[in-house]
C-alpha cells in the first residue's frame, strides 16, 4: 500500500540479492535448473529476514509505504504461533524446496515466522498491518480463517501497539471481527471485500454485525476492486447504498441521531483511513456551505461560469429552466433570449401538453424567454453555474399576457399609479424533510424526525442543512428572519424578510430552489406539498403584506383613522381581499392537495372571516413587536401554499385589494373566536373546483391580470381536478 504522494515503483535492484525469488520457481523450467535455484535459496534463507529488516532501517523505505498486508489466512490459516522459531521456519522451507512441483508456499511454520517478523517491522516503523480474514482461497478450510485465531498474536506483548486491520469484513465471521475490535484497542475493521461479492442482503447483514460492537472510529471501507474498473465503481456505489440503509435504520431505531449518522459516514468513508494510515491528503470540504465558502465563490470571475440556468415558474406552479453554456448565454441569449413554444405555458404539472380550454396549441406563436439580469445569481451549491429569472416576451418584444412576472408588475403599477401605494411581502415557508428508509425490502420516504413544534432536538438534527440553506439564501441576497421546527414530524419553517412584492415573488422561487437543492445534496427530500400526509399538519407559505407610501406604512392606523388598528387605506385594501378570497384561492391554493390542508381547527383558515391575531382565520392582522398594541402593521394570508406560483398569487391579492380601494369596500367585524364554532361564518370552497368556479364568475381578475392568462389558469385548474394522474405527479411541483 503506497502513500499517494509516492507513486514510483520500488527500486528492487537494491533488494534482489536479499529476497528469495519465489516467482521464478513457479515458472516452467527444466527440473535440474529448479533444483539448483532451490539449493541457492536454501543457502540464503538463514540471513534473509535479518537482511530485510536491515534494508528497512538503512533506507527511507518506511517513509514511502503506509502499511503492510498479509495473505496468511489464505495460505496457512490464522492460527499464528507467535513463538515459532527460526529453526522451525528453516525446516519448513526445506520441506517446501524438497517437493517436486512448482513452488507455492503453504508450510505453516514458514508462514508464521515471516508473519511474526513482518509484525515486528510494522511495530518498529509504526505501520498498520492489514490481514485478510474470512473467505478467500478455496484451497484452505474456512474454519482456519476466523479472526478469533489471532487472539494469541493480539495478546502478545510485542504487538499490543501494532495496529491490525481485519479485511473482508471478516465475512462470514463479521460478528467475531466486531467483537475483537471492541475489546482489543489495536484492532480495526475494513469491510471492502464484501463488495461486490455478496448480495445486498448479505452486505447489509455483514455491516450490521460489524457495527454491533465495533466503535465506528475503527470501521473503514475500501472497494478492494481488481482487474476491471467496474469493480471499483460498483464497490463504491453499493457501499454507499448499504451504509445508508444500515445507518438510517439505526436512526429510526433511536441508536443514532441524524447528525451522528452523518459523522459516522465521514468516519467510515474518509476520516478513519486518513488517520490510521497517516495520509496527508488534501480534502476539499464539500459537505456543507458556509458564509466563508459563499464569499470566496462569489468572487470568482465570469470566466469560470460553465452553465447559466434560465428559470421561470409557470401557471401550474412548476419550476422550470433552460440551461445554456455560458458563452452562448452571454454571447446571444442574454439579450435575445431563447424560444419557447406558446403551448408550453399551458402545460400542467403532470402532463406536458396544454390543458383543454387554454386555447393554446403547438401551432401558436413562439414566446421568447429573456433574462432579467437584475436577478442574476451565482448558484451557491453548484460551483460554475448561475441562474437568472426570465420574462416571457412576444416575438415583437412586448410582454406576453401569459407571463406571471408581468401580471404582478401590471397590477402593482396600477396600484402605484392610482393610489401611490406599493406592497411589501414576506413569505413564511413551511416544508417537510423526508429521509429514505428501507422496510421489508422496499424503499420508503419517512419524516426526518419525530419531534414537536419548536423542538431543539429537531432543529439540532437538521441544523447542518438549515445553516447551509441560510448561507445560500444570504448569498442570494435573501434575508432570513427566523427558522424553527414546525408542528409536523420532520416539518420546518424558514421565514423571509418582507421586501417589495415583485422582489418577494422572485425570492420565493429562489428560496424553494435553494432549500430543495441543499436537502437533495444531503440525500433528503424537502417537500412544500400542502398535505404530504393526511395524518400530519399541512404546510403553507403564509405571506404577510403591508402597504407603503413615501416610505411610510399606510396599512397601519393613526390617530385620525383607526379601524381595529388599520388605516382607511388598509381597511379598504383588506376588504377587497376578503371579498374576493374564494377566487384568490384558485391562485394561492392551486392543487387538490391544498384543500386537504385548508380544514377547520388546523390553523389554515377554512372559513371566510378575518381577525386580529386569530390564526384560525384565513386573513389575520398582525401586531409584531415594536408596534403599539392598538395598531396593526400588516396582514397575513394563511391560505397560500407551496404549490402556488408566487407571482400569480400576489398578483391576485393586489388585484383584489385594488378593487377594494376603488369601491371603498368595508370589512365586517373581526372574528375573535374559532370560526368553526360560529355558525354565521361561510365556509371557504371545500375543493379546488369550488375556487375555480368562484374565479370564473369573478371578472375583476380578467381586467387587470389579463383575460388570456386567467382563462388558461381556470382551464389548467379544471383539468387537475378531474385527472387521476394529478396527485401522483404532485411531487414534481413541490419536492
Amino acid at each position: 500500500m503506497m502513500s499517494p504522494h509516492w507513486t514510483k515503483p520500488l527500486n528492487w535492484n537494491l533488494t534482489r540479492h536479499l529476497l528469495p525469488r519465489f516467482t521464478e520457481l513457479s515458472e516452467s523450467r527444466p527440473w535440474r535448473k529448479q533444483l539448483l535455484m532451490r539449493s541457492q535459496l536454501l543457502d540464503q534463507a538463514g540471513h534473509w529476514i535479518h537482511s530485510l529488516k536491515h534494508l528497512w532501517r538503512s533506507s527511507n523505505l518506511a517513509n514511502k509505504i503506509v502499511g503492510l498486508k498479509s495473505m496468511a489466512a489464505h495460505r496457512s490459516g490464522l492460527e499464528i504461533d507467535p513463538s515459532v522459531s527460526k529453526v522451525d521456519a528453516e525446516d519448513g522451507l526445506r520441506k517446501e524446496l524438497a517437493t517436486r512441483r512448482p513452488l507455492r508456499i503453504t508450510n505453516k511454520n514458514l508462514f508464521d515466522y515471516i508473519f511474526i517478523h513482518s509484525l515486528e517491522i510494522a511495530v518498529e516503523f509504526h505501520l498498520p498491518m492489514q490481514i485478510h480474514t474470512g473467505f478467500g482461497d478455496r484451497e484452505l478450510g474456512l474454519r482456519h480463517c476466523t479472526p478469533f485465531h489471532l487472539r494469541a498474536v493480539l495478546e502478545d506483548k510485542r504487538f499490543v501497539k501494532c495496529q491490525i486491520v481485519l479485511l473482508n469484513a471478516s465475512y462470514p465471521f463479521s460478528r467475531e471481527g466486531s467483537y475483537l475490535a471492541s475489546v482489543y484497542s489495536q484492532v480495526y475493521l475494513d469491510f471492502g471485500f464484501a463488495f461486490p461479492k455478496l448480495s445486498v442482503q448479505g452486505i447489509t447483514s455483514s455491516l450490521k454485525e460489524l457495527l454491533e460492537r465495533a466503535p465506528i472510529k475503527k470501521v473503514m471501507f475500501s472497494t478492494d476492486g481488481y482487474a476491471f474498473p467496474e469493480t471499483y465503481y460498483l464497490g463504491a456505489k453499493w457501499a454507499r447504498d448499504v451504509v445508508y440503509r444500515v445507518l438510517s435504520a439505526a436512526c429510526e431505531d433511536g441508536d443514532l441521531t441524524i447528525q451522528e449518522a452523518i459523522e459516522a459516514v465521514e468516519d467510515i468513508f474518509r476520516r478513519n483511513a486518513l488517520h490510521l494510515y497517516k495520509l496527508n491528503v488534501f480534502h476539499e470540504k464539500t459537505t456543507s456551505i458556509d458564509d466563508n465558502t459563499i464569499s470566496s465563490s462569489s468572487c470568482l470571475g465570469k470566466d469560470d461560469v460553465i452553465l447559466v440556468r434560465m428559470v421561470w415558474n409557470d401557471a401550474s406552479g412548476q419550476h422550470r429552466c433552460r440551461a445554456l453554456p455560458a458563452e452562448r448565454f452571454y454571447g446571444i441569449a442574454r439579450n435575445k433570449g431563447v424560444g419557447l413554444g406558446i403551448a408550453a405555458v399551458g402545460f400542467t404539472s403532470f402532463r406536458d401538453a396544454p390543458a383543454v380550454g387554454t386555447n393554446l396549441t403547438c401551432a401558436g406563436e413562439e414566446i421568447r424567454l429573456v433574462a432579467d439580469m437584475s436577478t442574476l445569481l451565482r448558484i451557491p451549491w453548484s460551483r460554475n453555474e448561475e441562474m437568472v429569472m426570465v420574462d416571457m416576451l412576444t416575438g415583437s418584444g412586448e410582454a406576453s399576457e401569459y407571463c406571471p412576472r408581468n401580471a404582478l408588475r401590471k397590477v402593482t403599477k396600477v396600484l402605484l399609479d392610482e393610489f401611490n401605494v406599493t406592497v411589501k411581502a414576506g413569505f413564511e415557508n413551511e416544508f417537510y424533510l423526508l429521509r429514505k428508509s428501507f422496510s421489508e425490502g422496499h424503499e420508503h420516504w419517512v419524516p426526518y424526525d419525530n419531534s414537536s413544534y419548536c423542538s431543539t432536538s429537531a432543529f439540532d438534527g437538521a441544523s447542518f442543512m438549515l445553516k447551509e440553506a441560510h448561507s445560500c439564501l444570504k448569498a442570494a441576497g435573501i434575508v432570513v428572519e427566523q427558522m424553527h421546527a414546525e408542528g409536523g414530524n420532520g416539518q420546518f419553517e424558514i421565514a423571509l424578510k418582507y421586501v417589495l412584492c415583485t422582489l418577494a415573488a422572485d425570492n420565493q422561487i429562489y428560496a424553494r430552489e435553494i432549500i430543495k437543492s441543499i436537502a437533495r445534496k444531503h440525500g433528503v427530500i424537502a417537500t412544500f406539498l400542502p398535505k404530504p400526509d393526511l395524518n400530519e399538519l399541512g404546510s403553507g407559505c403564509h405571506v404577510h403584506l403591508s402597504l407603503w407610501k413615501n416610505d411610510q406604512n399606510v396599512f397601519m392606523g393613526s390617530n385620525k383613522y383607526n379601524y381595529h388598528g388599520m388605516s382607511n387605506t388598509g381597511e379598504r385594501f383588506l376588504a377587497g381581499v376578503y371579498h374576493h378570497l374564494p377566487s384568490i384561492l384558485a391562485f394561492t391554493a392551486p392543487h387538490p392537495h391544498s384543500y386537504d390542508r385548508i380544514q377547520p381547527n388546523t390553523f389554515t383558515g377554512a372559513y371566510l372571516c378575518w381577525g386580529k391575531e386569530n390564526r384560525e382565520a384565513p386573513l389575520r392582522t398582525s401586531c409584531p413587536p415594536g408596534v403599539p398594541p392598538d395598531f396593526v402593521s400588516n396582514f397575513e394570508i394563511r391560505s397560500f401554499d407551496g404549490c402556488a406560483n408566487p407571482h400569480l398569487g400576489l398578483a391576485a391579492i393586489v388585484n383584489a385589494g385594488i378593487d377594494g380601494l376603488r369601491r371603498g369596500l368595508k370589512l365586517p367585524p373581526p372574528t375573535e373566536l374559532n370560526p368553526a364554532d360560529c355558525a354565521s361564518h361561510e365556509r371557504l370552497p371545500h375543493d379546488l373546483l369550488g375556487s375555480v368556479e368562484a374565479l370564473a364568475a369573478d371578472k375583476i381578475f380578467h381586467e387587470l391580470m389579463g383575460d388570456k392568462l386567467v382563462t388558461s389558469v381556470i382551464a389548467m385548474r379544471k383539468v387537475i381536478t378531474t385527472s387521476r394522474h394529478a396527485l401522483q405527479y404532485t411531487v414534481f411541483i413541490c419536492s
